[in-house]
């Protein structure tokens, strides 16, 4: 068997033979092909479809209906005390393994995939609890760097179900559905067992049901207004409850944030004695470039640079969640505090090479290219819209938008406006969505009339999408952008490749 050529000798290559091109385009482009290269193989769909076992699927899909009975997300009575009256039963399991805990307004779910893939690039068995689900609901709870299986998700319900009814019946209300699945989590997690969980608030912080753990880092993603009829009106408000989470003598890792919400996490810190690391001062960005399939960054941890990471990934606020990912990693292994040193950094560009983020400008398919990006408040829609003007030259992009009934869909279309030709308005299947004539009231007030197409059924939507979007332009400079809800993109994404 012949040796692998050198990586060096592998961008020489790829550089030289693109003679017609920009000459730093040229090298933009070896370095992401290169470090693609030396990543191996792409990894499968992270995205379970339904089980193809007819007995599973209906025992998944009974105890689906079971958490159906109880209040859904939407509906809260702010307290740990039930969730920690499970912990109690159950035997705390939160408290077998170490943590890392994840709050803000956007980027949590993206940032906590790039966290569990460098803590197991460093062969470290993580487990992962985010929310809410793209398509089905085992998504929630990792291992390993993959979904638990249906088989696993409907015995660890099995095993916690005595407790949770327990629990129900001494307590003033039942367990949420969030509370019983966060509960699945830490057992499972427990029963693994994880080196290390990284969790994922489901709101706020402070009464979060995930908030029962002590974790040792505690990361903050940008905050920004949602959810303000139950954290506040203002990022200073919302701030407040998402400090919460930062417990005594832990790291804080805090991403860039309105002046507010960064007074209210840096006292909130000092009154916990944690440690603060803050993007743009300890830690951040050093350079980004476009590459193919993402971007080439240097990144500054706590304890040092690293150069050369390619993100398969697009978007600046996806180089900033690697920031913020990479600084609460080093926190966790004591890099920054206990020791001035890097992370091993072949580990650290391996890990972030194989990082994915379904349904964050995700391409589903081409002739005409559809993106899906969850963007569901007006500054992720914002960021969305600079990642998408960034990375993709389209000469016509058609939007196609559902929307939860209780976010601020002028908001989300005002941010849109600038880069979609054209915007069809839909449903998708969540019983909260908005209803599609007041959705499409407020896009007629952003957009006008004649750029606004509805479509109630999504299927038809995004038909009508990718007709418009070849309409008057070439094949290759026309797009479709999916976007309003990780429920619309999770119904999307069904449709159109991955179910």
């Amino acid at each position: 068997m012949s040796e692998p050529s050198d990586p060096s000798d592998q961008f020489d290559d790829i550089v030289d033979a693109e003679t017609d091109r920009d000459p730093d385009l040229a090298v933009i482009e070896a370095g992401s092909r290169t470090l693609r290269t030396q990543a191996g193989p792409p990894p499968g769909d992270p995205v379970p479809g339904r089980p193809e076992d007819p007995e599973l699927d209906k025992a998944l899909r009974e105890v689906e209906t079971e958490l159906s009975t109880r209040w859904g997300e939407t509906k809260l009575e702010p307290s740990v005390t039930r969730i920690a009256a499970l912990m109690d039963v159950l035997g705390d399991p939160q408290r077998a393994y170490p943590s890392i805990h994840i709050t803000g307004t956007n980027g949590k779910t993206s940032t906590a995939r790039m966290i569990e893939a460098l803590l197991g690039a460093f062969e470290l068995r993580t487990g992962r609890y985010t929310s809410p689900h793209v398509q089905t609901i085992t998504e929630r709870i990792s291992l390993d760097g993959a979904p638990i299986s249906a088989e696993r998700f409907v015995e660890t319900y099995q095993d916690v179900k005595p407790y949770v009814e327990l629990v129900d019946a001494r307590e003033e209300y039942r367990l949420s559905f969030f509370e019983v699945l966060t509960g699945m989590a830490y057992a499972a997690f427990a029963d693994a067992p994880v080196d290390v969980a990284v969790v994922e608030v489901g709101m706020g912080g402070t009464w979060d049901a995930t908030n029962v753990i002590d974790a040792s880092v505690a990361v903050v993603t940008p905050i920004d207004l949602d959810h303000t009829d139950r954290l506040g009106g203002t990022t200073g408000e919302i701030a407040g409850e998402k400090s919460g989470i930062i417990k005594q003598g832990a790291t804080v890792i805090l991403a860039q944030q309105p002046v507010d919400a960064a007074q209210v996490l840096l006292k909130k810190a000092v009154e916990a004695d944690a440690t603060v690391a803050r993007e743009g001062m300890e830690f951040g960005i050093v350079s980004r470039e476009v590459a193919v399939g993402g971007q080439l960054l240097t990144l500054r941890g706590l304890g040092g640079e690293y150069d050369n990471v390619f993100l398969p990934l697009h978007g600046a606020y996806q180089a900033h969640n690697a920031a913020v990912a990479l600084a609460a990693v080093e926190a966790f292994f004591g890099i920054g505090a206990d020791h001035a040193r890097t992370l091993d950094q072949d580990t650290v560009r391996r890990a972030f090479a194989q990082v994915a983020s379904p349904g964050r400008l995700e391409i589903v398919r081409t002739s005409p290219t559809v993106l899906l990006d969850a963007a569901h408040n007006p500054h992720g829609a914002r960021a969305t819209a600079e990642g998408v003007a960034e990375a993709f030259g389209f000469s016509r992009l058609i939007g196609v938008v559902s929307t939860s009934g209780d976010k601020d869909a002028r908001g989300l279309l005002e941010a849109f406006e600038p880069i979609f030709a054209e915007v069809v308005i839909t449903a998708n299947s969540n019983p909260r969505a908005t209803d599609v004539d007041v959705l499409a009231a407020a896009a007629v007030e952003v957009f006008g009339e004649d750029r606004v197409v509805v479509e109630p059924r999504l299927p038809d939507a995004i038909e009508a999408a990718i007709t418009l979007a070849e309409e008057e332009a070439e094949y290759g400079g026309a797009g479709v952008l999916v976007t309003g809800s990780i429920f619309t993109v999770g119904d999307a994404r069904l449709l159109l490749r991955r179910g």
